[in-house]
């Protein structure tokens, strides 16, 4: 085993489930306080690592027990330790390929452009604006957003942009596809790659599809001008 990934700095705390088959693990350092996601699926994708959680006991342990997996990365803003999970678990990882080259010396990576099918159910769209590689992922009745939107009180979300923002303009097309490419009636829930700390509590976006919806693309793109 690589030294780099040998031992885990902190014991860090066990992740929270949130619906069957899905888990939360807890606000991670190394993402600015973004949140990382387990998801379950059937054989055989197995699991998925949505996002990096911080490099600990707990998580890794929780991440060993599950088996076979791989890492999915919705941003850099998400990618955190990647290396030394993938070094660990040996699972390989999939990003946008506008990304790819910040993972240098990771193992298994596999890149994908504008869309990519992991399973019927379970498809990735490249949605740049946050980050050059953003992507969301869209798995059965959930959708994981990434930075895409940030949670701004319980029930709420809107794309927030930050001093690391990428690109505004595309921000607000990514969101206009996302819309055309979604199946008619989803997503029922949101799982962001943000803090979620304005949620009240609650870790998921609900109802989802119309808060998409809702978002006035219009007078967001005049906040690029002011």
């Amino acid at each position: 085993m690589s030294l780099i990934s040998a031992v885990p700095a902190e014991s860090g705390r066990v992740p929270q489930p949130v619906l069957a088959g899905l888990w939360l693990f807890a606000p991670s350092r190394d993402s600015q306080g973004g949140s990382a996601w387990w998801l379950e699926w059937p054989q055989p994708v197995g699991g998925l690592l949505i996002d990096c959680p911080g490099y600990t006991e707990a998580n890794l342990a929780f991440l060993r027990e599950r088996g076979a997996g791989r890492i999915v990365l919705t941003s850099r803003e998400g990618h955190g330790r990647v290396r030394r999970f993938q070094e660990a678990l040996g699972w390989p990882v999939l990003v946008q390929e506008q990304e790819a080259y910040l993972l240098p010396g990771v193992q298994r990576l596999e890149a994908f452009g504008r869309e990519h099918s992991i399973a019927d159910d379970l498809r990735l769209l490249w949605t740049p604006g946050p980050t050059p590689g953003s992507c969301v992922l869209l798995a059965g009745e959930g959708l994981f957003c990434g930075r895409l939107l940030s949670p701004t009180a319980p029930g709420q979300a809107a794309p927030l942009r930050t001093s690391r923002s990428f690109h505004w303009g595309r921000w607000l097309r990514s969101l206009e596809a996302l819309r055309g490419w979604l199946p008619e009636g989803s997503p029922r829930w949101i799982a962001t790659g943000a803090a979620l700390g304005a949620l009240g509590g609650e870790k998921l976006i609900t109802p989802a599809r119309p808060l998409l919806d809702r978002l006035d693309l219009e007078a967001l793109a005049l906040q690029q001008a002011r």
